[in-house]
């Protein structure tokens, strides 16, 4: 997911070549930029506010419905920066152009979906897509204007249609969940997607800056198959068991291919990501906040969809209130961040943001799993989404100015990835302990239940077995199973509180982080500390 402060990628601030400097920023140019990441950031969150009728209709079994957010955000993580360099290189107008289709083509596998792992394969080509919009509409809009208040005011639309998608996307899963069915909201995004497409191909200027600027293969190799395999291990922990063969041999893969990426960047020409800037110490700190920060949302926000949906099994238009107070009061608070990052430090807003989703995460943690009544969500998850407007604000700032001013562009870019990766985790994370936490209470449960039959216990051990807590929730009251529900219940309200109370430690972990170990420094100080430094920070801050 794209910041909605900064540039969000190494090829942001580029100019087109072949635009004339007089000249303004095209409309059409702008029009297509807007409506791709508009539709790229729908594509990423509208899934949420589906995982109940998922549950009902698939009957997604262990950690299934994990895959299904984290087959979107994984390629958005780990591609986001190469697509920007592929723009560069090859033009942005293809790159927006075939993004749209590619993330078209994904909606239509997904909204044909006979079973998890087809849904799981359209999510995976909608997020390719994804990590080709999210980077190329930012850089060519950047491109086609020719000052600083020209490009300030272009970015800031373009910050507001990425808002815009926030909005939208649960509004259109609740709709059409309700009153059509998941399907239907895949055909919508799919509709969208071919749209953007057509915009893209006719009215978007193209605009490239090949100078200097290469695919670093070795490094885009390396952190996929290690972030893939890490994130594997972590969602397949609980139900295969944290000691199976294949979660300890991912968790190897992952060391491995980790370690690779560290020393690929160490030697390539055109480094993924710049190692050289982790030695300074404020920004080091600042991207644990970034990561930390960032998993605390979205394990949030993934909590709240699991405990609405495939927990109480509400419609997915009451899920999208949740999500309209996770994500809709970000573009309502703008003009007051915007003043507020003038007048503060970056970091005292973000310690504030930060505070606001620890305090939200925490009451959330205490709401009783039988109150259906979605007032009782709208203090928490409200303090949890104006934290949220606070921290994504000024978490890219915070980072920025720890670093010299030649090395702002790549510290935002970083500080992307690393932020788009602890959105990855969030899900993943949360799902793991959420579920490994009812896993075991249900089954010491029914194993002191006197009121159950001995074929009750048997039917809803098997299901356990197969499914996991989730499917034992979803199964007909009438059936032999069925009377454990109730524990099921109770033990998925007990876990994903407990997924609450880890998201809240994190971000309140994260704002402590940021009062005590972040100096604060401004890039000119610490442009001034890389000079004192020597040769190495020098040839590191001019190349």
């Amino acid at each position: 997911m794209s910041d909605t402060s900064a540039p969000s990628g190494p090829s942001a601030p580029s100019t087109s070549s072949s635009a004339h400097p007089r000249a303004s920023l095209p409309i059409g140019t702008l029009v297509a930029g807007c409506l791709a990441v508009c539709l790229a950031q729908i594509g990423l969150a509208m899934p949420a506010t589906l995982n109940g009728l998922f549950q009902e209709h698939l009957h997604p079994v262990g950690s299934q419905l994990t895959w299904i957010s984290d087959a979107f955000l994984l390629p958005v993580a780990v591609l986001e920066l190469s697509f920007g360099v592929l723009g560069d290189l090859f033009g942005r107008k293809r790159l927006l152009v075939g993004g749209a289709a590619l993330l078209c083509a994904g909606e239509v596998v997904a909204a044909s979906a006979s079973g998890i792992h087809q849904l799981w394969v359209g999510q995976a080509l909608a997020g390719l897509g994804a990590a080709a919009l999210f980077p190329t509409s930012l850089a060519m809009i950047a491109a086609g204007t020719h000052t600083g208040p020209q490009r300030a005011r272009a970015i800031a639309v373009w910050a507001s249609s990425l808002s815009a998608g926030g909005f939208l996307a649960p509004l259109l899963g609740g709709v059409t969940g309700t009153y059509g069915s998941w399907r239907s909201a895949f055909v919508v995004v799919a509709v969208l997607a071919a749209i953007s497409a057509l915009v893209s191909l006719w009215l978007a200027t193209d605009s490239r800056a090949p100078q200097g600027r290469s695919l670093d293969v070795g490094g885009q190799i390396t952190i996929g198959v290690g972030l893939f395999a890490l994130l594997y291990a972590v969602i397949q922990g609980p139900a295969d068991g944290w000691g199976s063969t294949p979660v300890v041999v991912a968790f190897v893969i992952a060391a491995v291919f980790i370690g690779l990426f560290v020393y690929a960047e160490s030697r390539a020409r055109s480094p993924l990501l710049r190692l050289d800037l982790f030695r300074n110490r404020s920004f080091a700190i600042a991207s644990v906040v970034a990561v930390v920060g960032m998993f605390s949302f979205l394990g949030t926000a993934y909590a709240a969809s699991i405990r609405l949906g495939p927990i109480q099994h509400q419609s997915p238009m009451r899920t999208a209130f949740a999500f309209l107070l996770l994500n809709a009061i970000t573009p309502v608070l703008t003009p007051l961040t915007s003043r507020l990052l003038h007048r503060l430090p970056a970091r005292a807003l973000l310690t504030a943001g930060l505070a606001l989703i620890a305090a939200g995460d925490f009451l959330a943690a205490g709401l009783d799993v039988g109150d259906e009544n979605l007032t009782s969500l709208i203090l928490p998850l409200g303090l949890v989404g104006i934290g949220f407007a606070f921290t994504v604000s000024s978490i890219t700032a915070t980072a920025v100015n720890t670093v010299p001013v030649p090395l702002a562009g790549m510290a935002s870019a970083a500080t992307n990835l690393l932020r788009d990766f602890g959105f990855t985790l969030g899900p993943a994370v949360i799902g793991a302990v959420a579920l490994s936490q009812a896993a075991a209470q249900v089954t010491s449960s029914l194993a002191g239940a006197s009121s159950l039959s001995a074929e009750s216990k048997a039917a809803a051990h098997e299901v356990l077995k197969e499914g996991g807590p989730l499917a034992l929730n979803s199964v007909p009251p009438a059936s032999p199973p069925g009377a454990a529900r109730p524990y099921a219940l109770d033990a998925l309200g007990h876990g994903y509180s407990i997924g609450f109370v880890v998201c809240g430690a994190a971000a309140l972990f994260s704002a402590l982080l940021v009062v005590t170990a972040l100096r604060g420094r401004t890039a000119e100080e610490s442009a001034v500390e890389a000079e004192a430094d020597g040769e190495e920070r020098t040839v590191l801050a001019t190349g």
